[in-house]
């Protein structure tokens, strides 16, 4: 049974009469009275033998319950920072139930950090995100640090984890007043993450906390405490019996080169996040280096679903929409990628009240979405539109193309021409053991890789197929299922038809999206059992009508017989999810496909979901959103 949803509550600034930071729900201060860094230092830091266990190592993972103010996480950042021996990356996952809005953090954080601090807090708070259910990431000190934020209950959360921690910073309220937090369940829960040798720390000493701990495999011993505290508790896994489960250990490559087949929007996300993470990464496709044919997708929405429930599908894309905000910011606001805003409207008169009443029970932030009445959807869309319903001030209108184009821009990054006909597994053993190797259709060698990565549409499918891999029973059904549906897009003339076109992305039963060079983007079509993607009068026809019952202005206005426009065609899998994962029973070898609608939606997200996976970072994505989008 899929559990009850239950709002995230941000916390609210509060102290006590000596100045501490205070919580009334729980009662307790957020940290000792002698200082949240020097406990920081004492208990977490000292405790887990920070900085010694991290030296010499590629990664350090940190896996923390309670964020708080981010005291300790900027402790522990600027430690690693001062150590020359410091690891290559270090990776921090840390659990908050009730975060602090951004500004509530900055007013915080700049009333008790060091000045030198500045720029740590600095980066922390330009990342910070919208106060929403689920996983966060962000990527600090230019990638070498990663800042994985869980917001929601730490029972619900950890069990969706997936890192290997080689250290847990055990904070919370006192035990008596948050016991949810220190419960044997937890615990168990946070074993399962530990990494071999993995250490843990807690400023309490409170015996049913170290209980619990022995409970899930840990030693434990009492240490001197802090700020008053006679002892504190440190601990080190050491499980009695064999593990059932336990994080899989980091995949190690020779060369850290891939392949990707597809320089689209799922080649180019893929290939952006792995350079990112200083692999190589040759892209091949078949008409790479080619003028268009013709103008293309002028441009496209990105838009997050809202379900009353927050559903895995109405998570999943909004964790695909907030992960490709993150990663194009390079881009933003430049003309590839533009934070206009999206209206979100209702499709009947009745649908704005339940939409509005949704909203209520989701709590939301404004800064994420907020309801809107006809009026004040359309003074933000600055032309008169047919009724309200919710505004998503992030929003996004992209320019496919171009956006392509700056992702493979990025350096280590390879663009060749190739159309590949047939994929093999180098032989083994031989010099070429352990490689893919992707051949034209004469069988002369195009690349080879020990990562190759399919990300090619509906022309994954056959190519594996044709290769001999996988077939079409099992794991490999749903992939194989995929089908290619047409659809096409149609081009308004902004100043002709539209005096006062969208200021925003208008979206309903279909869209209008702001003018571009002089157009307005309206889509799109559904064309199933289509023979070929072309742009038709009758596709102009009903891309018409649905603009209209979006803009009343635009009815009757236009003749579809005398406009242009663009078709392609959709890779669409069964249940309208793509397939994100390592081909069962072929390491090395990786699918992103299938992105039916919502290519601009699993972009980033596939790159960073991969990217995590080959270089041993923790997942971006909770298990059960991962299991949606992975081979089954």
């Amino acid at each position: 049974m899929a559990p009850v949803f239950t709002p995230l509550i941000p916390s609210q600034p509060a102290f006590e009469p000596g100045g501490v930071p205070y919580s009334p729900r729980y009662g307790d201060i957020y940290h000792a009275a002698q200082g949240a860094i020097e406990q920081a230092r004492h208990v977490f830091l000292a405790g887990n033998g920070l900085p010694a266990r991290w030296r010499g190592r590629e990664r350090f993972t940190v896996c923390e319950t309670g964020f708080g103010l981010g005291l300790t996480f900027l402790a522990l950042w600027r430690a690693w920072r001062d150590d020359p021996q410091r690891c290559g990356r270090l990776h921090v996952v840390s659990v908050e139930a009730h975060p602090f809005a951004r500004e509530h953090l900055a007013q915080l954080l700049a009333a008790q950090m060091p000045p030198d601090w500045r720029g740590m807090a600095d980066q922390l708070l330009a990342q910070w995100p919208p106060l929403l259910p689920g996983l966060h990431r962000l990527d600090l000190d230019e990638g070498r640090v990663t800042l994985t934020l869980a917001f929601g209950l730490a029972e619900r959360l950890v069990p969706q984890l997936s890192l290997g921690a080689d250290a847990f910073f055990l904070d919370g309220f006192n035990p008596a007043r948050n016991p949810e937090m220190w419960s044997e369940t937890l615990m168990k829960a946070l074993a399962r993450l530990a990494a071999p040798d993995a250490t843990a720390a807690t400023w309490t000493s409170a015996g049913a906390v170290r209980r619990a701990l022995q409970a899930a495999g840990f030693e434990v011993e009492k240490r001197p405490g802090f700020g008053g505290k006679r002892h504190m508790t440190v601990a080190r896994f050491a499980p009695r019996f064999p593990r059932r489960h336990a994080p899989a250990p980091p995949p190690v490559f020779s060369e850290r080169h891939a392949v990707v087949v597809g320089a689209g929007v799922a080649g180019a996300g893929v290939a952006h996040a792995l350079a990112l993470r200083g692999w190589r990464v040759t892209v091949l496709d078949a008409v790479a280096g080619q003028p268009p044919a013709q103008p293309g997708h002028l441009a496209a929405a990105l838009t997050p679903l809202l379900a009353r429930d927050d559903s895995p599908r109405a998570r999943l894309t909004r964790a695909g929409a907030l992960r490709a905000a993150a990663r194009w910011t390079p881009w933003m606001d430049g003309g590839i990628v533009d934070r206009c805003g999206t209206v979100q409207q209702a499709k009947s008169d009745d649908r704005v009240a339940e939409m509005h009443a949704m909203l209520e029970t989701l709590r939301f932030p404004a800064d994420w979405v907020r309801p809107v009445t006809r009026e004040q959807a359309s003074d933000l869309a600055g032309c008169a539109m047919a009724r309200g319903g919710v505004f998503f001030p992030g929003g996004l209108r992209v320019r496919p193309r171009l956006l392509c184009a700056a992702l493979l821009a990025a350096p280590r990054i390879e663009l060749r021409a190739g159309r590949v006909a047939r994929i093999e597994a180098c032989p083994s053993p031989g010099p070429a053991e352990g490689r893919w190797r992707v051949a034209d259709a004469g069988g002369a060698t195009l690349a080879e890789a020990e990562v190759l990565v399919l990300a090619n549409a509906a022309d994954a499918p056959r190519l594996l197929a044709d290769s001999g891999r996988p077939g079409h029973g099992g794991v490999s059904a749903r992939f194989f299922g995929q089908k290619r549906i047409a659809g096409q897009i149609t081009l308004l003339p902004a100043r002709q038809a539209l005096a006062g076109a969208p200021r925003c992305v208008v979206a309903g039963d279909g869209y209008v999206l702001p003018p571009v060079d002089g157009w307005c983007v309206a889509g799109s079509t559904y064309v199933h059992d289509a023979d070929r993607a072309v742009a038709t009068e009758e596709g102009h026809a009903v891309n018409l009508e649905r603009a209209g019952r979006l803009l009343p202005g635009l009815d009757g206005l236009l003749d579809p017989a005398m406009l242009a426009g663009w078709a392609g065609w959709r890779a669409v899998l069964p249940g309208r999810l793509p397939v994100i994962g390592e081909v069962p029973g072929a390491p090395g070898l990786w699918v992103a496909a299938g992105y039916a609608s919502r290519g601009l939606s699993w972009s980033a997200l596939a790159g960073d979901i991969m990217g995590a996976v080959l270089e041993g970072e923790p997942m971006p994505l909770e298990g059960d959103l991962l299991r949606m989008v992975a081979w089954r």
